[in-house]
């Protein structure tokens, strides 16, 4: 039987030596969020805490973003349940997860089907949103090097993957194409609660922000 405590605590140590010093947003504190959202909301959902924490713990080491490809990263995971000892049936359920869960512009070929899936995707989701989706939108656009905003440039819709991708846009832009969608979204009801609020705090951003662009406040 799988020393749950034991590859919780090993996947604690393993993510936060892969992502400790990463620069785009996508970094151990990031996941030390999600894994704590999805842990609370696990707890109101009545969910498998296990899976839920491991699965969050690991769903940036599968991030296609992260790595060469998504294949590989996805197989970084697969090979670290592997090595430590999970079993078949939670290797499974975490593979699932971690591999349906991204938001890739709104083209999932598959979406999260269990419950422990559907909170891990949120706790991700919610933390691009409010006051810290913020940040890491402004802390991932200076990674990637694309501007803040241009009014010439808008919004894009019916994005295809490589559309969402290809970084011919703004992190002002990022809140239409992404984060302002992402309410509508939510699996769980907990989830659903926790969003509306950060999602008001995005437009009341964004007003901000249009204000004092044109010097108005």
């Amino acid at each position: 039987m799988e020393n749950r405590e034991l590859i919780v605590k090993n996947a604690r140590e393993y993510v936060y030596d892969a992502l400790n010093n990463e620069g785009s947003g996508h970094d151990w504190w990031h996941v030390f969020r999600v894994t704590n959202n999805a842990i609370e909301i696990a707890k109101y959902e009545e969910a498998d805490i296990y899976i839920c924490e491991l699965a969050a713990l690991l769903h940036d080491i599968a991030d296609g973003k992260l790595n060469e490809s998504e294949e590989a990263g996805q197989k970084r995971v697969y090979t670290w349940l592997v090595d430590n000892g999970v079993s078949s049936e939670t290797l499974d359920h975490v593979m699932d997860i971690v591999s349906k869960m991204s938001f890739k512009g709104g083209n999932q070929k598959e979406n999260v089907s269990t419950l422990e899936g559907k909170i891990v995707q949120d706790a991700d989701r919610l933390d691009a949103m409010g006051a810290i989706g913020i940040a890491r939108v402004m802390c991932y656009s200076g990674h990637v090097g694309r501007p803040i905003h241009d009014p010439a440039m808008k919004p894009r819709e019916n994005l295809t993957l490589e559309e969402y991708r290809n970084g011919k846009d703004t992190a002002i832009m990022h809140f239409y194409e992404k984060l302002l969608k992402l309410k509508d979204t939510m699996n769980t009801s907990y989830a659903t609660k926790l969003a509306q609020g950060r999602h008001e705090f995005l437009k009341v951003y964004l007003d901000q922000f249009y204000q004092e662009w044109d010097a108005k406040r």
